[in-house]
């Protein structure tokens, strides 16, 4: 198995204790990588602006650090920010990384005519001529991502070897959310591209568990031929693009997310009062059922984070904290470590009707089944 573990806080704090909280559950993964997310992000050393896209990935050369620089300068964009890591290459597993990632851009100028919709389009082709240009050169450069408001770090290792490493503890990177996932490599080769959590304009998943459906998942989703759904390299991917589906082209509201991934059985539909719309939704997107055992922990730009289960619910997820400081992990000792201060008596472990929400104000627990009442008037 896996490990995942998500703190989000009000006020910015440093991903170190995040990784602090992967190390209280290290028993349940090998250390052959580590990846992370950051959202609501700040710098000690640059006044960032949230709407400014950062980079975020791995450069293995000089030369691909020259082709990296002109392919920006190319299609218009300014680099305002290049963080330096404080590395301690001793530490790291992989010590002869030319260049760790992780710069803001402005945009364009011509740009600024475009809609937030193109403007999300250019920036997910953008990262993606990206990858295509560091898979045709032997892989020398990785991009995980290239968003506003967000960035990924991925390396193998343990987590505060990374951490370590990357000298993450200084302080002088902090966000107001934070991903984290320990990767236990069972199925594949190590590649950073198949370390959680994954990316999507905006929209992030990292997972435990295996995805026994991925091969019909992937297919369909490759038959839709949109050109964010590739890759592959990890069979939890799919998550990813499952939920970014539902929000971004279905226009879905996130409680679709649970009924398409999970659905109700027809006996329990049959007494649901939005019963005739879900087999309808179900029906229409039955090859994107999943079957795992799987938790799936998320984010979305607006910074809500959610949990889900499958039916199985053969892997751990527990949520716990107070008004203002919140964590998912897949074991309590995780959330324990993130937000000793809170209730436990509002600890909560989602069963396999429930999707758990914490919302971007953070001022309580949201939990929602799927035999509530579905919010049709936000699908119409």
């Amino acid at each position: 198995m896996c490990r995942l573990a998500l703190k989000s806080a009000d006020d910015p704090f440093s991903p170190y204790e995040v990784l602090t909280a992967m190390e209280a559950m290290r028993e349940g993964y090998d250390g052959s990588g580590l990846g992370l997310l950051l959202r609501g992000i700040s710098f000690e050393d640059f006044n960032y602006k949230p709407n400014r896209p950062i980079l975020s990935g791995i450069v293995q050369s000089e030369a691909a650090l020259h082709r990296l620089n002109k392919f920006m300068e190319d299609r218009g964009f300014e680099l305002r920010y290049d963080h330096e890591f404080d590395l301690d290459r001793r530490v790291l597993e992989v010590g002869d990384q030319y260049k760790y990632v992780i710069r803001v851009y402005r945009l364009p100028d011509d740009w600024s005519s475009k809609s937030e919709e193109e403007v999300e389009n250019l920036l997910m082709h953008t990262r993606l001529d990206l990858r295509r240009d560091g898979e045709e050169h032997d892989g020398d450069l990785t991009v995980f991502s290239f968003w506003p408001d967000v960035m990924m770090i991925k390396e193998v290792g343990w987590p505060l070897q990374v951490g370590d490493g990357l000298s993450l503890h200084d302080g002088r990177i902090k966000a107001r959310v934070v991903m984290a996932q320990g990767r236990q490599n069972t199925n594949y080769g190590i590649n950073l591209y198949a370390c959680h959590p994954f990316f999507i304009q905006g929209i992030s998943t990292m997972t435990n568990g295996e995805n026994t459906a991925f091969v019909p998942i992937r297919d369909w989703l490759l038959g839709l031929h949109k050109p964010g759904y590739q890759g592959y390299q990890s069979d939890s991917e799919v998550f990813t693009h499952i939920l970014h589906y539902t929000l971004k082209e279905l226009k879905l509201p996130l409680q679709a997310y649970k009924h398409i991934i999970t659905p109700l059985k027809t006996e329990e539909l049959e007494k649901h009062p939005s019963g005739d719309f879900l087999r309808g939704l179900r029906d229409s997107c039955r090859r994107l059922i999943i079957d795992g055992p799987n938790c799936v922990i998320g984010t979305l730009s607006d910074e809500t984070c959610l949990m889900v289960m499958d039916h199985k619910k053969m892997r751990p997820g527990t949520v716990g904290g107070r008004p203002g400081c919140w964590a998912m992990a897949s074991e309590m000792c995780g959330v324990e470590s993130l937000v000793p201060d809170r209730d436990r008596s509002l600890d909560f472990q989602p069963m396999r009707e429930h999707t758990v929400i914490i919302p971007p104000d953070r001022k309580e627990l949201v939990i929602w089944s799927q035999f509530d009442p579905y919010p049709l008037a936000q699908a119409a």
